[in-house]
């Protein structure tokens, strides 16, 4: 079930999902990071079963976003996909037909392919950065230049939550006074819970809920 959180930043009404993306209102804009298409078959390639429908669980996923905001531009801040040209991509290609919206990858440190085959996919490709308004995407800022305010992806952010018996890792949008760091979209990723430093407040959503700490 899809629960959301409204956030103002940089002067800009941003919507939160627990369905790992991010919704820029006034720009009918998806912004999303990590989907990672093609690891599934990556992985089978190399002797290890793992199934193809995790790929159209997260498509799947992803439709029902762009037809829930009626977006009309997807933003992908790298790492759409995960390696080489395999048989993950043409299901992609075959999925992404079905719209006439804008997509626009800014490359990831996977997103190994010239931009030339992902545009043959429907997919416009930025090698770097991509800025929009206040924002700038990339998939992971080396380094945070004043006055910028970035829109990234990379880290998988998650956050742990630590009850009296138990300890639950959740996925996280972290989110500072230079950044926000999108979850990983495709649940095939892990979380890493220690790389982020600095002064990050966290939105941490599961499936029935989303909320900051």
């Amino acid at each position: 079930m899809l629960k959301i959180l409204q956030k103002n930043i940089q002067n800009v009404n941003l919507t939160f999902t627990n369905q790992r993306a991010l919704f820029w209102n006034d720009e009918k804009m998806l912004i999303l990071s990590d989907l990672h298409v093609g690891k599934s078959a990556h992985f089978r390639k190399h002797g290890i079963a793992v199934s193809s429908e995790i790929l159209h669980a997260d498509l799947k996923k992803l439709e029902d976003l762009i037809l829930h905001f009626e977006a009309e531009r997807i933003v992908i801040v790298g790492d759409l996909f995960h390696a080489g040209y395999n048989s993950d991509l043409e299901i992609f290609k075959e999925w992404r037909r079905q719209f006439s919206q804008e997509f626009i990858l800014i490359k990831g440190n996977h997103d190994r392919l010239k931009c030339e085959h992902y545009e043959k996919l429907g997919v416009e490709c930025v090698e770097n950065s991509l800025k929009i308004g206040p924002f700038t995407f990339i998939h992971d800022p080396k380094i945070l230049e004043e006055n910028q305010f970035y829109i990234s992806g990379h880290i998988h952010p998650g956050f742990v939550l630590q009850g009296r018996n138990e300890r639950l890792r959740l996925p996280c949008f972290a989110v500072s006074e230079q950044q926000i760091i999108l979850p990983a979209f495709s649940k095939f990723t892990g979380l890493d819970t220690k790389s982020l430093k600095g002064h990050f407040k966290n939105i941490i959503f599961s499936e029935g809920t989303i909320f900051e700490v």
